[in-house]
């Protein structure tokens, strides 16, 4: 019988999520002979005793497991000679903080798949959190929408919205919503803060997911060139949605039209052109796929102008769902978690203040999101991974890369191949080298 193993989570208290659920794990034993062993844990969506009954074995220790999952980093002194680990490794934007991890598992001679790259031929990803990482922030954002608008004294039917982790399912944020969408219908928003506009930036899981909790309450969705005339003529008694496109997020640096193929290809051409829509929302959600060679969407100089422009501005919070600290959120800080999920920047000062008070702009920048809601997560990623453990089981890694009989989505996401960077990753050896 073949062994993997799952290592217990231990990113923050807030982190339940797992990458196989029992009944993927009992599936797994009884159709492919595939025997699991799990670290025990706290904290874990699904109890030890879950797993036990579905076949597992519970067992701190996993040194008889070839394989082992994970969901998020996993500790430099948790690896172990010649082995295969598939985690999230954030590792492929040579995050600094991360090289130290990637170093020792090249070392150890290790194998490392990440789960990021696990993609089809086109690179569109096929396993995520993103789409609950969407859900969560969405839900997150509005929650510090409201509270911000209590600390100015103005209430609003988003003091209702609890946090992401208090509801645990989507099906009880689904019918929580229900109720304050029918006030929203009903009593309409202040007039002091309407029209309440929210936008949300990016095309993928992410963007869904927030796009369907906004969906939850009345809105209305207006493209981009509509923003001003909304401002002048609106409804109440809706949310107005914007969900931004590419070419309304950037413009070339000479003038030229917009082309997609040229931005990614060069997009040193390009600069934000967000400081057009900031003075007219109410909420910015971001969920962009960034790395630096991309202009910053929203910048320090942004939001300046924008307090020395207004005292007020209606702008209140951005979520950064994406979390790139100082990335395409230029004001993203730091990182927060689920029990203390904002920071208001000030952009006099540029200095952060936890919570949502004082002179500023809210920023929520939860960077595990998906855990606030890890029953519905863990269920939807290991519905997907089930399918591929068996040939990442039965792969022989001990061939050379060109020989690894892995499926192609799954060949893609090998970072490390016995201790080596694969072809696709030779590049992070530059950010290896001060490590």
């Amino acid at each position: 019988m073949k062994k993997i193993g799952i290592r217990r989570e231990t990113k923050n208290i807030w982190e339940g999520r797992t990458p196989l659920i029992p009944e993927h794990v009992k599936e797994l034993k009884e159709k492919y002979n595939i025997l699991t062993y799990i670290q025990p844990s706290k904290i874990r969506v699904f109890k030890d005793e879950e797993y036990q009954e579905a076949g597992a074995i519970v067992k701190e220790n996993l040194s008889e497991c070839q394989i082992i999952f994970g969901v998020k980093e996993m500790p430099v002194d948790f690896f172990e000679e010649n082995k295969i680990y598939i985690f999230f490794s954030h590792t492929i934007k040579g995050q600094k903080y991360n090289m130290p991890m990637l170093k020792r598992i090249m070392d150890l001679n290790c194998t490392l798949i990440d789960y990021e790259k696990i993609t089809d031929e086109n690179g569109n990803r096929l396993i995520f959190f993103g789409y609950h990482a969407g859900l969560a922030g969405m839900i997150d954002t509005l929650w510090a929408l409201g509270k911000r608008y209590e600390y100015e004294g103005i209430k609003t039917p988003f003091s209702k919205i609890k946090n992401a982790f208090k509801y645990q399912t989507l099906e009880n944020v689904e019918k929580d919503f229900k109720e304050i969408a029918k006030e929203i219908e009903e009593n309409g928003f202040p007039e002091e803060i309407s029209p309440v506009v929210i936008g949300i930036t990016g095309r993928g899981h992410v963007s869904k997911g927030a796009q369907h909790i906004v969906k939850l309450l009345p809105y209305i969705q207006i493209e981009a060139k509509d923003l001003k005339n909304i401002i002048k003529n609106y409804q109440k008694n809706c949310i107005y949605l914007i969900v931004f496109k590419p070419e309304e997020r950037v413009k070339h640096i000479e003038g030229k039209t917009f082309s997609k193929e040229d931005y990614y290809k060069n997009p040193s051409k390009y600069i934000s052109r967000f400081d057009e829509y900031l003075p007219y929302l109410t909420v910015l959600a971001n969920g962009i796929y960034w790395e630096p060679k991309f202009p910053k969407l929203v910048t320090k100089k942004h939001i300046k102008e924008l307090f020395e422009k207004y005292e007020n501005p209606k702008l209140k919070v951005i979520g950064d769902i994406t979390c790139d600290i100082e990335g395409s959120i230029e004001i993203t800080l730091k990182a927060t978690d689920p029990g203390n999920p904002c920071f208001v920047y000030d952009p006099f000062t540029e200095t952060i203040k936890d919570g949502i008070e004082g002179k500023g702009i809210v920023v929520m920048a939860v960077d595990n999101l998906p855990a606030e809601l890890s029953k519905d997560a863990s269920v939807f990623f290991s519905n997907i991974l089930k399918n591929y453990v068996p040939n990442i089981v039965n792969a022989d890694y001990s061939k050379s890369f060109e020989n690894l009989n892995l499926p192609p989505e799954i060949k893609r996401a090998v970072i490390v191949h016995n201790g080596k960077l694969t072809p696709d990753f030779e590049y992070l050896k530059e950010y290896l080298k001060d490590v």
